[in-house]
């Protein structure tokens, strides 16, 4: 997607050949920064400190910061080592583990001589996979848009509530969420987008509202807890969400607060979609709420949040007093059931296991 006149992706090779820039994310919306990571341990720190976010970008950055490893010492103790500390960083998203296994095991056979440029070269192409995998759940999700405004009055819009950032900046190009909304910008299809703000980090307000200034999406910032008020109203004529694991059973585990606004869609007959890409599904478990591990992050999140001030300065400041303590769940799991469809690269798929299998039917053998 473009920043200004210039195309960008989230991730690339730097123009020295091996250091690996990425859009460090900490401080959009307010300024647009590049980073290079130069070594494993700056790899860790850009996904574990989100300075890169997103399911398919943390998959990208780890296949990236594998690279990086072999380019260093190509030995199987240091991709065992790699391994184990890229995992570390974020424990819900499941492309990270879906990327590091699939870089370990195309690495292992390989002489250590041959590790470093066969790494970078199959990071390069995860990274050219997710941008196809992006468009084709854009077409997909395009179809539910294109029916909606079938039914609407000429140049009214598609009011579209979304909830995080699920854009083109939490993957490679394009995003998931965000992409059938390109697309039918694309397609002169009026559309409108609520912009969740996302508590504590804020990614809806700094992130999302930022991708839709940029590519001129007609958008408004709402606070977390306005969206089941306008759906009430009739406001809102589909949610679509991203997800950072989706269970065998069609359960989804994304940004805390994604599980009120499925409550709030299901009570008011709003349809819910979830849009991934199928690195995203995690086909060794079916429980979500049972299975999947939700990340805790730290409560200075909650206590803290960081803004721009009236002489442009970037700063940090406390929201709550110094001796109150904060809780801080990263993701909740929303249960199949209030799944209207799962819109992947191959199509919309019914949030239950038979509906998965009916689309990937390879996978379900393999698992």
């Amino acid at each position: 997607m473009n920043v200004g006149d210039r195309h960008f992706r989230t991730i690339w090779v730097n123009e020295d050949g091996w250091g690996v820039d990425i859009i460090d994310q900490r401080w959009l919306p307010h300024e647009f920064r590049v980073e290079t990571l130069r070594d494993v341990k700056a790899t860790a720190t850009a996904i574990r400190d989100m300075w890169v976010r997103g399911a398919p970008l943390i998959g990208v950055t780890a296949a990236y910061g594998m690279a990086l490893a072999m380019r260093a010492d190509p030995s199987d103790t240091a991709l065992d080592a790699t391994w184990e500390r890229l995992h570390a960083t974020r424990p819900t998203a499941i492309n990270l583990k879906w990327a590091l296994d699939g870089m370990r095991s195309f690495l292992r056979p390989l002489p250590e001589a041959e590790r470093a440029a066969a790494a970078y070269r199959r990071a390069g192409e995860l990274a050219d996979e997710d941008v196809e995998l992006n468009r084709g759940i854009g077409r997909n999700g395009l179809a539910v848009i294109r029916e909606i405004a079938g039914r609407k009055k000429p140049g009214e819009p598609v009011n579209i509530l979304t909830h995080c950032n699920a854009g083109w900046l939490a993957t490679v190009d394009y995003g998931t969420a965000t992409s059938p909304i390109y697309l039918a910008g694309e397609e002169n299809i009026p559309v409108h987008v609520y912009v969740d703000e996302t508590r504590p980090r804020n990614q809806g307000a700094q992130l999302t509202a930022w991708e839709m200034a940029g590519h001129g999406v007609p958008h408004t910032l709402i606070v977390d807890n306005a969206g089941g008020h306008l759906m009430q109203r009739g406001a809102i004529d589909m949610v679509i969400v991203g997800t950072d694991r989706t269970t065998a059973n069609g359960d989804v585990c994304n940004k805390i607060g994604t599980y009120l606004k499925a409550l709030a869609a299901h009570d008011n007959g709003v349809p819910f979609y979830v849009a991934l890409p199928s690195p995203t599904i995690d086909w060794t478990i079916s429980d979500g709420l049972r299975d999947v591990p939700i990340e805790e992050r730290a409560d200075e999140e909650v206590s803290l949040v960081w803004g721009r001030d009236a002489d442009g300065e970037v700063r940090q400041v406390r929201i709550s007093p110094e001796a109150t303590p904060a809780a801080n769940p990263a993701f909740d799991v929303t249960p199949a059931r209030l799944v209207t469809g799962l819109i992947t690269e191959r199509g919309i798929a019914a949030a239950s296991t038979d509906g998965l299998k009916a689309l990937f039917p390879e996978k379900v053998a393999a698992a």
